[in-house]
């Protein structure tokens, strides 16, 4: 009889199509060329767990699935619908750090300032423990939070990752994910083009496809998109109008894009890029150029607003 790593052999190898196994794949068994992964009551784990077995597939540089299904008959409790909502909206790369604060949102925080807290200051980081100290103390204390940022998410059908055999060391490799996510700038990928190139040489396209991702997400981000989508041969950006800018201003900025771009009213806002031609990916680059003017225009306009305003303030004063 084969033992569990015979098994494990004989289906990297490609002896096996299918394992049927308990949640112990979910251990950091690394199958590049599995596809497809399908949970069977999936209400019954945890966050975390769902997604340790999530990046079971997807390993490589094809296209990956993982259903996670629960039973027909079967009422969920508020925590297990909270936890598979989770799951299914945060897909994009850099979605680990999100999961782990829904998961925390979900399960609930301990008391950070009581001796009921346990753990070390290390395990979530100087920056975070500060966030979390801060935030406390401002409930405590009655104050107001202020407004949460958004959160922009891309859902474009494209292939945009750092390859192995590009970036070797994994933890190098995280630590560039993580500055390519925080991009808001052009000059910030600048400086990231060049520091991938002085270290790693010339990037593949793959690379420059993840860093327009991430470009066009903090560009939608300043007009208070919360999600990107791909409709037809338009680029459909849904806003969210707690975080919009000024509509008149906006309209304005809008003319100065050859009629490209156009704005849906009612419920659900959304801006549309019309009529763009070939793949998701190239779509994904129209998207990031036209935008980048967009959001130049913006902030001309706002800031010729403002210095009207405060000229206008000081004529009354005076």
């Amino acid at each position: 009889e084969h033992g569990l790593e015979d098994v494990m052999m004989d289906f990297y190898g490609g002896s096996y199509d299918v394992l049927l196994c308990t949640t112990i794949i979910e251990s950091g068994l690394d199958v590049p060329t599995a596809n497809t992964l399908i949970v069977f009551d999936a209400d019954r784990l945890g966050l975390s767990q769902m997604y340790q077995l999530r990046g079971r597939v997807g390993r490589s540089n094809r296209q990956a699935y993982a259903y996670f299904t629960v039973r027909p008959d079967k009422m969920l409790t508020e925590v297990a619908e909270q936890r598979l909502t989770a799951i299914r909206e945060f897909t994009e790369f850099g979605a680990g750090f999100r999961v782990a604060m829904r998961d925390l949102e979900i399960r609930g925080a301990g008391n950070i300032l009581g001796p009921e807290q346990h753990g070390h200051l290390a395990t979530v980081g100087y920056d975070m423990y500060c966030k979390l100290i801060e935030e406390t103390l401002r409930e405590v204390q009655g104050v107001k939070s202020v407004q949460k940022p958004l959160e922009t998410r891309v859902e474009l059908k494209v292939d945009a990752y750092l390859p192995d055999d590009y970036v070797k060391d994994e933890r190098q490799r995280m630590e560039m994910y993580k500055r390519i996510a925080s991009i808001s700038t052009q000059e910030d990928r600048n400086d990231i083009e060049e520091e991938l190139l002085d270290r790693f040489g010339q990037h593949p396209p793959v690379v420059d496809t993840l860093l327009d991702i991430a470009q066009l997400r903090a560009l939608a981000n300043r007009l208070g998109v919360m999600i990107i989508l791909k409709k037809g041969k338009d680029l459909t950006m849904r806003v969210d109008k707690r975080y919009a800018p000024n509509g008149d201003l906006m309209l304005r900025a809008m003319q100065d894009t050859d009629g490209r771009l156009r704005i849906t009213t009612g419920a659900a806002e959304a801006i549309l890029l019309k009529d763009i031609p070939g793949s998701d990916a190239d779509m994904l680059r129209e998207g990031v150029e036209v935008l980048k003017k967009l959001v130049v225009r913006l902030a001309k306009l706002e800031e010729e607003k403002k210095a009207a305003e405060e000229a206008e303030k000081a004529e009354t004063n005076a």
